[in-house]
């Protein structure tokens, strides 16, 4: 199935255009997306994904909960929402969803010029991993981590991790301010 995205300005604005993935990508058109971290009740764990290894931006490599391009009419936290139980079959509300903040985006890594403007969220959820239930073109596996190894890697280089950038700086941002 062909996905579509409304395109925004270089301002975040929405232009009243549609156009799909490929021609996004290809054209590098303005269009949003959506980040989700998983972090355990008690503020000690991250949950991560381990990206495919046939994906073409960072495979293998562990990255964020879940998230993707937000549809066209659709609003972020619906985004956030759909891609949480397609990536993981994780059933995420409204309600649990706290928003921390929102980035613009150039991405180059396999596809292009990829330019995003990013909303980021938490959900603070205890989750078994054998209740998980994988997409496995997207996902091949996910792991608790706890925020001392992340925070570890993102100053290692980002060591295993993918390059998107801000949504491992705000996912730090968010625990030092938790941490005050």
């Amino acid at each position: 199935m062909k996905e579509y995205f409304d395109i925004l300005n270089e301002n975040g604005e929405f232009i009243n255009e549609v156009a799909s993935r490929e021609d996004c990508h290809k054209k590098g058109l303005w269009h949003k997306a959506t980040v989700v971290f998983v972090v355990s009740t008690d503020n000690k764990k991250i949950l991560l994904q381990q990206r495919s290894a046939t994906k073409k931006s960072w495979p293998n490599l562990w990255d964020i909960t879940a998230g993707g391009h937000v549809l066209q009419n659709e609003l972020g936290y619906q985004s956030v929402i759909r891609e949480t139980k397609e990536e993981i079959g994780i059933d995420i509300k409204k309600e649990e969803l706290e928003f921390i903040g929102a980035t613009r985006s150039i991405d180059t890594a396999g596809i292009g010029p990829n330019k995003h403007y990013n909303e980021y969220y938490i959900v603070h959820k205890d989750i078994n991993i054998d209740d998980i239930k994988l997409q496995t073109e997207e996902v091949q596996a996910v792991k608790w981590f706890n925020v001392e190894d992340i925070k570890n890697r993102i100053n290692d280089n980002f060591k295993d991790l993918t390059g998107k950038y801000g949504c491992w700086e705000y996912l730090i941002k968010y625990f030092e301010f938790i941490e005050k």
